[in-house]
């Protein structure tokens, strides 16, 4: 169904409504930090021993996916580069707030058990932390209402998953 005003393709549609250069920033830093929660998303989906990691993870997937479609439509339309995130779904060396590491990643990635359930929470706690600071500078820097609406909506959600986060740590073996 084509949204008034806007495209129905796969990479989203533009963002109406003037932009500036933190509207711009914010988009191209959230969409490989989005892909890497996703890949982050997928281990646990593959690999939590514990239900609720499973739902959280699934939760994120199916947050995270369409925001990024909405942002790389929205670059696009700004004339803006869009991140080529199937290029190294790891994102090693990017220095965004809350990325994990290429180290970070090989650890979750070989590890198993309730311990994989534990440090998958850990790093999701770090990593959403970053995301609502980048959403907060999105904010108080930003320009275009749909950007600045989206970002409200990373910092409410993501914060409410830290919560439930920390009080799903203690419950986690190690």
């Amino acid at each position: 169904m084509a949204m008034p005003g806007g495209s129905t393709s796969a990479a989203g549609s533009a963002a109406s409504g003037p932009h500036n250069s933190a509207d711009a920033a914010f988009a191209t830093d959230m969409i490989p930090h989005h892909a890497q929660a996703i890949e982050m998303a997928d281990m646990a989906l593959a690999k939590a021993t514990t239900t609720t990691v499973r739902t959280f993870a699934a939760t994120i997937k199916a947050a995270q996916a369409p925001e990024i479609a909405t942002m790389s439509g929205w670059l696009a339309g700004w004339n803006s580069p869009v991140p080529n995130t199937s290029m190294n779904p790891g994102m090693a060396g990017m220095t965004m707030p809350g990325m994990m590491s290429a180290a970070d990643m090989q650890t979750l990635s070989k590890t198993t058990g309730p311990a994989f359930d534990k440090l998958w929470v850990q790093m999701m706690i770090q990593h959403h932390t970053g995301a609502i600071a980048m959403a907060k500078t999105e904010l108080s820097q930003g320009q275009n209402v749909q950007a600045k609406s989206l970002a409200q909506s990373i910092i409410t959600s993501q914060s409410s998953e830290i919560t439930q986060f920390r009080k799903l740590l203690p419950t986690l073996g190690s």
